[in-house]
């Protein structure tokens, strides 16, 4: 009897392994490329040779351990202590720092790390019945994620249209008495730059509430950057009034994903981070994160990767990181039409449109077309759509291909004129609530844009985020849930 992986998973007889893994690679022909430098978002390459080799071979020496109880397999529990210390100490905490005492944990990814620390932060005032975070237009969405999942309100501070960064006076302002965190960027996602976490630090502490720095993205990057001579502001366990900080490791510390710390300035702050429940007939249990089991597999991915880089090794990593940033932001200014959001100061490069006739949703199609993978950003606010590019040092060795791709992508989008979506389309997404959104209605939108119906993603998305653009908020939002949930069928 045959199988695929297209009529299910679990097929009636057992397959050999090399028709599996045939068919995986199969499979993974229609991704984007996850190697060579061309792809500006979700994987980070440094190009270094063997290095995925040794990270998988670590992560299958460790694959079934289990980090539900550190006593059982103490190896995990000393992989993870080392990952917190390099992580403490390249942060400003440690021995002989002004955050001696710094302790954290291993999480899953920027989102539990966020999601955690906005635990703690609620829990540590049990006082409080409708607890809140301050945070800027421009933090990450898994804030706004954390306040929904835990039930805490978010008040959001603007940023300036043209630094892109909040006042530390506005910070200061939405500051509430019931206010249980205060976070900063360093660096933001969207633009790449850092707010001005000493002034946000002090309007928290001088409020008494906890200051968190979001360093997830960029944040391991940074100290780097700062050897290398780059101005980088202070943003760690330096600044006084920063009590945690987290960092994905699976960014630019290049392990494979997901493996993020979530650092403290002291264990007193981490407690409430844990969960512990003895209430029931089986074992006590004792959480430091989100999940009960985990696999000690990215945890010694993660662990073999630093050790084998070391700091010389990141410090080239970042010296290459830095020329390309400033390679490819040439680019963008030597093209007219465009503009770059703000002067790169860490490892992003965002650019927007200042001529009318240049579409930027069809500029990335025709990006995508030349082999060049960026990410649309849609307006919000005051600030327009713009395009971002993460630049990793595998993206060095490519800059020099990556201005006339982008000129000749210009002159296509150009040519082929913006988007003109149906008036009466453009009306509708403008005026529409989350509620009036049926299914009827989003899947009659869907077919129109060329989205569900089994046949994937569609390969330009111009259209879409033409669409996307238009609309207010709370109506993307229910859109793309729609739009995602149509591309998430099982397949029967």
């Amino acid at each position: 009897m045959t199988d695929t992986a297209g009529a299910g998973a679990l097929p009636a007889e057992g397959m050999p392994a090399p028709r599996v893994l045939d068919e995986i690679r199969a499979l993974r022909a229609g991704d984007r490329p996850t190697h060579g430098g061309r792809l500006f978002a979700y994987v980070y390459d440094p190009g270094v040779a063997g290095l995925d080799e040794l990270a998988q071979a670590a992560y299958a020496e460790s694959a079934h351990v289990n980090g539900l109880d550190p006593t059982a397999f103490p190896s995990l529990l000393a992989m993870e202590n080392a990952l917190v210390a390099a992580a403490a100490r390249l942060l400003g905490g440690g021995p002989g720092t002004d955050a001696p005492d710094v302790v954290g944990s291993v999480t899953g990814g920027g989102t539990e790390s966020l999601l955690l620390a906005v635990k703690a932060a609620r829990d540590a005032r049990p006082d409080l019945a409708e607890p809140r975070i301050v945070v800027p237009a421009s933090a990450h969405a898994a804030f706004a994620k954390a306040a929904h999942y835990l039930r805490v309100a978010l008040d959001t501070v603007p940023v300036d249209p043209v630094t892109l960064r909040p006042a530390g006076a506005d910070v200061a302002a939405a500051i509430r008495p019931e206010t249980v965190l205060v976070v900063a960027s360093a660096p933001s996602y969207a633009h790449g730059v850092v707010d001005p976490v000493a002034e946000i630090a002090a309007v928290a502490a001088e409020a008494g509430v906890r200051c968190h720095v979001d360093a997830c993205f960029g944040g391991w990057a940074l100290p780097w950057l700062r050897r290398l001579g780059a101005p980088v502001p202070p943003f760690d366990f330096a600044v006084p009034g920063v009590t945690s900080i987290s960092v994905d490791l699976h960014k630019y510390a290049y392990a494979p994903k997901g493996v993020s710390v979530l650092l403290h300035r002291d264990a007193a702050l981490r407690s409430p981070q844990y969960f512990a429940y003895a209430d029931w007939p089986g074992y006590t249990m004792v959480n430091p994160v989100i999940a009960s089991t985990r696999s000690g597999g990215p945890i010694a991915a993660a662990y073999a990767t630093l050790r084998h880089l070391g700091e010389d090794g990141y410090l080239r990593l970042a010296a290459s990181t830095r020329d390309a940033v400033a390679g490819l932001a040439d680019a963008v200014r030597a093209t007219d039409g465009l503009r770059l959001m703000a002067e790169p100061e860490s490892t992003v490069v965002c650019f927007t449109a200042e001529d009318p006739t240049l579409d930027l949703f069809l500029l990335v199609d025709e990006l995508t077309a030349r082999g060049w993978h960026t990410q649309p950003q849609l307006r919000y606010a005051d600030l327009p759509a713009s395009v971002h590019l993460t630049v990793t040092a595998a993206v060095a060795p490519r800059v020099a291909e990556f201005g006339p791709a982008l000129a000749d992508a210009v002159a296509a989008a150009r040519a082929a004129g913006p988007v003109a979506l149906p008036p009466d389309l453009l009306a509708l997404a403008g005026g529409l609530t989350p509620e009036a959104l049926t299914p009827e209605l989003v899947a009659g939108l869907a077919e129109g844009l060329g989205l569900g119906g089994g046949a994937g993603a569609p390969d330009r998305m111009a259209v879409v985020n033409t669409l996307l653009d238009a609309a207010p908020a709370p109506v993307r939002e229910r859109l793309l849930a729609e739009f995602v949930g149509l591309l998430q069928r099982p397949a029967w």
